[in-house]
């Protein structure tokens, strides 16, 4: 197993954000955790890179023990993130902005940022532009370039078709896919069900910090439950 979550627990002062969730992540899958506002999404991949402490529970990444391991060398380890927001340095060209995710880095760069604007032509056009300067959706484009720009091993996705227009939204999903494809493990974080379901290898529910539901992407697609609540069906 690639990333296991034990029973972990996460608090903000005395409020309990996290209670007891536990999930697994395989190599070469793409997961979705999908919930409404305040179900605990994007602190779960926060705790996961080391953004957030753990009150209790363990993080497993290969195997490894990783709950006390600080964010830089969980990014060193394998662990990409994609915030929520972006994140985008305004007063930083595209490549400079990129190359941050390289930060860590010793080795040789030049193959994974080609690889990064053959993914998204768009950001090689303007490589020498100011990030604040780039329309939402490129901003987006810059997040997910930057980290796969620390060559991650699962790359952790929060909310990447936040504001974007419907054309935009069904280009990163499959930009998405082809991440997954050439060979990263993705875990996502997303408002738009419908579209990370479709996408998923397995996906979890969450509700107020706990997972409700687990099931395979389509099985959850056509769950008269998760319709209902989360993608406007009955």
């Amino acid at each position: 197993m690639l990333l296991e979550i034990k029973d972990i627990h996460v608090h903000y002062g005395k409020i309990a954000a996290i209670k007891g969730i536990s999930l697994e992540v395989d190599e070469g899958e793409i997961v979705s955790l999908i919930g409404a506002n305040g179900a605990g999404k994007t602190t779960t991949l926060k705790t996961i890179s080391g953004l957030r402490p753990l009150t209790s529970g363990k993080v497993l990444f290969n195997g490894e023990d990783i709950s006390k391991m600080p964010g830089h060398k969980r990014v060193m380890a394998g662990i990409g993130q994609s915030p929520e927001g972006r994140g985008v340095f305004p007063g930083m060209t595209v490549q400079e902005n990129l190359l941050m995710g390289a930060y860590t880095r010793k080795d040789e760069l030049a193959a994974d940022l080609a690889e990064v604007y053959e993914l998204f032509p768009r950001l090689a056009e303007r490589k020498s532009q100011f990030g604040g300067t780039m329309s939402g959706g490129e901003q987006q484009m810059i997040a997910i370039g930057r980290a796969l720009m620390t060559k991650p091993k699962v790359l952790l996705l929060d909310e990447p078709s936040m504001g974007l227009a419907p054309m935009l939204i069904a280009q990163i999903f499959q930009i998405i896919k082809e991440i997954n494809k050439r060979g990263t493990t993705v875990l996502l974080v997303e408002q738009n069900a419908q579209q990370a379901l479709k996408l998923s290898d397995r996906a979890y529910v969450l509700e107020t910090g706990r997972v409700v539901k687990s099931a395979p992407g389509p099985a959850l697609l056509d769950d008269p439950q998760v319709r209902a609540a989360y993608l406007g069906g009955h």
